[in-house]
């Protein structure tokens, strides 16, 4: 979106284990984490959506236009990823996110991937679990759409299970100096 945005717009950094809304209504009877721990401000409702299991970038506005054009991907606005995969992927596993793999639902859109260092992030709670035998990667990652835990499906089909992600961007917002479970006007 270009020009600027009517409204308020809010930049949380979204921890683990927090489900991205402001209330639970699960069965399950244990009260799980969510927003209304982190954001007490009345009126503003998250912009698409991030698992439980995801930590990062979670964009809350008022408008509700804005909100539309973000979680939409008929609007492709690009959404990047920090992912930390099981094991190295060789340029063939890379090339199969550039072309767009297949996954259940359909053929998803070609995606930004390059390998990266470990990114200098905050400690996860609990932390991914670590073994000797099996080496890990860190992935940047750009997708353009925003299906059902896409990032952790397109991973899985080339062979390399995601074990921590972490959304950096979306669109013109980032992370940038945001610590995880705090916020601020965008």
């Amino acid at each position: 979106m270009s020009g600027p945005v009517s409204g308020r717009v809010i930049l949380l950094n979204k921890p683990f284990g927090v489900l991205s809304q402001f209330t639970d209504k699960g069965t399950s009877g244990s009260v799980r984490a969510t927003l209304s721990q982190f954001v007490d401000v009345p009126g503003v409702y998250p912009a698409g959506r991030l698992d439980r299991d995801s930590e990062g970038l979670l964009v809350l506005t008022d408008n509700g236009r804005l909100q539309a054009q973000i979680a939409d991907p008929k609007f492709k606005k690009p959404k990047t990823y920090l992912v930390q995969v099981e094991r190295i992927p060789d340029d063939a596993a890379l090339s199969v996110l550039r072309t767009g793999v297949d996954l259940k639902d359909g053929k998803a859109r070609p995606a930004k991937v390059r390998r990266i260092e470990a990114p200098s992030l905050w400690e996860r709670d609990p932390p991914v679990r670590f073994r000797k035998s099996v080496p890990d990667c860190w992935l940047e990652l750009t997708i353009t759409e925003g299906r059902n835990r896409q990032v952790r499906r397109m991973t899985a089909a080339i062979g390399h299970p995601t074990l921590r992600l972490v959304r950096w961007s979306v669109g013109e917002w980032s992370l940038d100096g945001i610590e995880s479970g705090t916020w601020r006007d965008a």
